[in-house]
């Protein structure tokens, strides 16, 4: 059996890092070595970043909806507010609420309304 040399895969692997390092500066885009670890790093990057995305929309909701809850009433706070709305029995998850505060207001209030009766009660 005659030995297969390994030009055409290892050729396709070094093309695709290459590939992936597009725009970096110096040997980072151009030499394999160098291009592996930089793509490496800004992958793990954009992994970290990714969950941090989440974590950084879910404060902007929460700032939001504690801006609108306090401009329809200025004693009740957001934590307040969310108890009242699992009390009240209402599953609105916080994206869905900051939007409702800065596109739809009045159907904010309503739902304001409706977690402060449910507080009272």
């Amino acid at each position: 059996m005659s030995r297969t040399k390994g030009g055409t895969v290892a050729h396709a692997r070094h093309k695709k890092v290459i590939k992936a390092a597009k725009g970096y500066y110096g040997r980072r885009k151009s030499t394999f070595k160098v291009a592996r670890q930089a793509v490496d790093k800004a992958n793990q990057y954009a992994t970290r970043d990714r969950h941090n995305r989440k974590r950084n929309f879910r404060a902007l909701w929460i700032q939001r909806i504690n801006a609108a809850v306090r401009a329809h009433d200025e004693a009740l706070t957001y934590s307040r507010f969310i108890n009242g709305l699992s009390l009240a029995g209402i599953e609105v998850d916080r994206k869905v609420l900051a939007d409702l505060a800065v596109n739809e207001p009045d159907a904010f209030a309503a739902i304001v309304d409706q977690a402060k009766g449910a507080l009272s009660a």
